[in-house]
């Protein structure tokens, strides 16, 4: 069993509050546990939001052990939702008999809940709850598109930013993501935006089937042309549709601008025009563990992605006071065997600027920006992690984020520059690395070790943290840039490569040639041929067979 600590010093708060006249009697039992911004709320009159967190948290460590991906999914959700059921019938009748309304979640055993002052501090007063956090609604501040950008690139290098992290290379080895389904948490999408209705997953040609694809998180207060409650996929800002152009999009000859075009996208919607909560980022969070229908029912963990992207992040305004609001959800997704790529966000240059959930945890795969120039974006976060005293080191990579060209509403295309564009670069090459060699999926681990060590190592003069910019990982690019074409080639071999040096060439032949003139053993000392590459008739031996075969590879004129 695990248990919620809240990191917000709220019994301090309290202490402030009874010198201000808040509490004018006695101090309310509980609300120690009571945020402080929500204490504030409870000298209004009628109804707010607010999150109720539980003690007891799941553990779900024995996911680990559990070798395949759509495994580690149902297990997890049964862990997950087996507390949630056991431990929060309570609450929800308490909340229920005092007129109040709720949302239950599980991927973190939280309950929304709206409700008077006094329902909150009959909630706080219980033992089974750990904390209580504001849910305003805050505008988040996204890319737009530019009006002016470098206009003195020529068309051809529109797509700078695949050809830099390695992309065409991966798709002429034959990885361009099929298979594989990617998630997005965003504004929204514009579905049937050419570049992007091709791959998504609702769509198989001739209908669309929205049920365990979309999900919209926004109830109510406008919404925008999408209204709430959406029942297909919208993008009320615009922001969402460029992320997932970045990662899928193939709007034919001069649009090919997604890292992945043969993999499926689903998304869930969790800001309404900009403005988000923590609430619905934790409810897409727990959409993508299980999707399920388009009536919020059937949840199935089957149907989950392999990895999803998250270009936003939860501020200290938007409610994420206690910035371990959302690490909960984070890593049960990761548990899940789901790679969560985040944002590293938009507050650099300085030092110690990831600093906003969820891109300062440990199970994010947190991302900040380079430029055409290869260098670092001004506004791309910068490490090390302060806001949980962890010192932990971000980003963990870095990839294209300036002056981006993607997919856009009203089926145009537009440039736009943040970490919230380098992120789905990276989302993008877990699924093509995952397409290039499948037995990768549902292991973020690995994917994240894979992406991290073939990444390609950048530098800079700004040191943060006591870790100089001139060494490897850094504080502002991590490990480095992405460079897929590395991850994937460090996956595969290559037919014919007997020294594996990447190469099929004389080299290998006069090895194949050696081997069958001196009829070595494998495994002999001194021989370190790759004998599973030399087996090019595919019939179980080596033989003269392979030989002919090696040699016109080699000099196909021959």
């Amino acid at each position: 069993m695990n248990t919620y600590r809240i990191a917000f010093g709220a019994a301090a708060c309290v202490l402030v509050l009874m010198t201000t006249g808040l509490f004018p009697a006695a101090v309310p039992p509980g609300a120690e546990k009571v945020d402080y911004s929500l204490l504030q709320k409870t000298r209004q009159e009628g109804v707010f939001e607010f999150l109720v967190l539980l003690r007891e948290q799941a553990d779900l460590s024995v996911a680990r052990a559990v070798p395949l991906k759509a495994e580690k999914g149902l297990l997890v959700h049964r862990l997950l939702t087996g507390l949630a059921a056991r431990t929060q019938a309570p609450l929800l009748k308490l909340i229920e008999e005092n007129g109040g309304s709720h949302r239950a979640f599980w991927i973190v055993n939280l309950v929304w809940v709206q409700g008077d002052a006094a329902l909150l501090f009959k909630l706080a007063a219980r033992p089974e709850v750990a904390g209580i956090l504001d849910n305003p609604t805050i505008f988040q501040e996204l890319p737009r598109s530019e009006d002016s950008r470098d206009t003195s690139r020529q068309p051809a290098d529109l797509a700078w930013n695949l050809d830099r992290i390695g992309v065409p290379e991966t798709w002429a080895s034959g990885a361009l993501g099929q298979g594989v389904v990617i998630g997005g948490i965003d504004t929204g999408y514009a579905w049937q935006h050419p570049a992007l209705k091709p791959s998504y997953r609702g769509w198989d040609g001739s209908q669309a089937d929205h049920d365990y694809n979309w999900h919209d998180a926004v109830h109510g207060g406008g919404g925008g042309n999408c209204g709430h409650d959406s029942e297909q996929p919208c993008d009320d800002y615009g922001h969402g549709t460029h992320t997932m152009g970045i990662m899928t999009g193939d709007g034919g000859p001069g649009n090919q601008i997604g890292v992945a075009p043969e993999a499926r996208w689903i998304g869930c919607r969790c800001m309404n025009q900009g403005f988000g909560t923590p609430a619905m980022y934790i409810e897409c969070l727990q959409w993508m563990l299980a999707p399920t229908d388009l009536a919020g029912r059937n949840a199935d963990p089957a149907r989950a992605p392999h990895v999803i992207n998250n270009s936003w992040s939860c501020t200290y305004g938007e409610g994420c006071s206690d910035p371990n609001v959302l690490k909960g959800a984070i890593e049960a997704l990761r548990a899940a065997g789901i790679v969560v790529v985040v944002a590293a966000g938009n507050l650099g240059s300085a030092c110690a600027t990831v600093r906003e959930p969820p891109s300062i945890y440990e199970a994010s795969f947190t991302v900040g920006s380079t430029t055409f120039q290869d260098g670092a974006s001004s506004f791309s976060g910068r490490g090390p992690v302060t806001a949980d005293g962890s010192q932990r080191l971000k980003p963990d990579l870095a990839a294209p984020g300036s002056d981006i060209r993607s997919a856009y509403p009203g089926d145009s295309y537009q440039f736009m520059s943040g970490t919230s564009m380098a992120a789905p670069h990276v989302a993008g090459a877990v699924a093509l690395l995952i397409s290039a060699s499948p037995g990768l999926a549902g292991d973020p681990d690995q994917l994240e070790s894979i992406l991290r060590s073939t990444a390609q190592p950048m530098f800079t003069s700004q040191d943060c943290g006591g870790i100089p910019g001139q060494q490897t990982p850094n504080h502002t690019f991590g490990h480095g840039r992405v460079d897929v074409w590395a991850a994937v080639q460090s996956v595969t071999k290559i037919q014919g490569d007997l020294n594996s040096d990447r190469l099929c060439d004389s080299a290998d032949l006069v090895l194949l040639q050696d081997y069958l003139a001196e009829n070595i053993v494998h495994g002999q000392a001194g021989f370190t041929a790759d004998l599973e590459q030399a087996d090019l008739n595919g019939d179980g031996r080596v033989d003269a067979g392979d030989l002919l075969l090696l040699r016109r590879k080699i000099t196909p004129g021959d």
